[in-house]
């Protein structure tokens, strides 16, 4: 990697556009220090991966997982969509915040869809375009090409491309860039560690810029998937999103690092780090959550003939954190009457918390399960 160059700025009409070099090459790593970091985000990576295929319920964690990772990814490109807003529903959300909110719920549709179609198309521009399709879908950027790369030049900060921060390469050039990176992501024949293959992958879309719109989230995206295509995840528990988001300004000065200073290796150490730290992060929330379902669960017996019904509403309520007494009777199979009992119960015990303020129409939350995705 000493002899890495991250590529060229080419000087168009009236700007300096970004060439970047081909990432389909041989590598070598000899950096002890990013060795070291290398060997415990691995360990770390594994454990986790560990962890969610052996406990008890991961699945029904892993919705909140998604939505936790899309409020922080879209956070990132300026929406303020936060945990308890993300849980509404759409007719409940303030006019002024629905925007927010189906930029937040398209990343989880296309992080779902995208899971799910790699069990039939691999880890390619295809998916990638699909991914962006679904992104893109009915919000704003709707106007700009969804699923499609780009025909024309885009740019990153500055009111106009002359006072830009980046300007990504021209657009003639995405198709060979990607198919470049299309042969370097599934290049089996060189040794290269598939979490440095993530980090190079990341940084070299975000510089491509293949997008009129959408590029952050579908980069940040794009981590999971790989590492779930390559099976260094049974499930998609790994989500950089909220490490980028608390380190943004070093995210964004580390990928133009690697662009003005060829130095692949800080971008290389700072991933590493994210994944080390996320993967923690992660294993501890699982552990909480477990801990909270033994907590909840020793308190639902004392409900005696209602405890069976009201550990249906629990359950469904770690999908989705928040409740009222019309979902409570579906879930439950109840009349409307005892619905309300069953919530009136939940909350004695509290595991809910009503957070509308209304006579009719309550809504109610199951607070400490949502407190540990904050």
């Amino acid at each position: 990697m000493k002899d890495f160059k991250s590529g060229r700025f080419v000087q168009q009409a009236h700007y300096k556009s970004f060439e970047p070099s081909l990432v389909h090459r041989a590598w070598m790593v000899s950096d002890m220090g990013l060795l070291k970091l290398l060997g415990q985000a691995d360990r770390d990576l594994g454990k986790l991966d560990m962890y969610s295929e052996y406990a008890p319920d991961t699945d029904l964690f892993i919705r909140m997982h998604v939505l936790k990772e899309a409020t922080q990814s879209t956070k990132i490109e300026g929406t303020q969509t936060n945990m308890e807003e993300a849980v509404l529903e759409k007719k409940d959300v303030a006019p002024e915040r629905k925007d927010d909110w189906e930029e937040v719920h398209n990343y989880v549709a296309a992080m779902n869809e995208a899971v799910a179609k790699l069990q039939k198309l691999p880890f390619s521009a295809r998916l990638i375009r699909a991914t962006h399709a679904t992104l893109m879908r009915g919000v704003r950027g709707r106007d700009k090409q969804p699923g499609e790369f780009r025909k024309s030049q885009n740019w990153i900060g500055g009111a106009s491309i002359s006072d830009a921060i980046f300007v990504p390469p021209v657009h003639t050039a995405i198709d060979g860039l990607i198919a470049d990176l299309e042969r370097f992501v599934h290049d089996d024949e060189q040794d290269f560690p598939e979490l440095l293959k993530a980090a190079l992958l990341h940084y070299q879309f975000e510089t491509i810029h293949p997008f009129l719109d959408g590029n952050g989230r579908v980069g940040r995206l794009l981590i999971t998937l790989y590492l779930v295509s390559r099976g260094l995840l049974k499930r998609p528990v790994l989500y950089l999103s909220d490490f980028f988001e608390r380190n943004r300004q070093l995210y964004y000065d580390n990928l133009m690092r690697v662009r003005e200073k060829n130095d692949l290796l800080q971008w290389f150490r700072f991933f590493l780090v994210g994944v080390s730290e996320t993967a923690r992060n992660s294993i501890s929330t699982f552990d909480k959550i477990l801990k909270l379902q033994k907590r909840v669960e020793d308190r639902l017996q004392t409900l005696g003939s209602r405890t069976a019904n009201a550990q249906k509403v629990v359950h469904d309520l770690y999908r989705r954190p928040l409740v009222d007494a019309a979902r409570a009777a579906k879930v439950a199979g109840v009349s409307a009457a005892s619905a309300y009992k069953l919530i009136a119960d939940l909350e004695r015990l509290g595991v809910l918390r009503e957070i509308t303020g209304a006579k009719r129409g309550k809504a109610y939350l199951f607070d400490a399960y949502l407190a540990l995705y904050r």
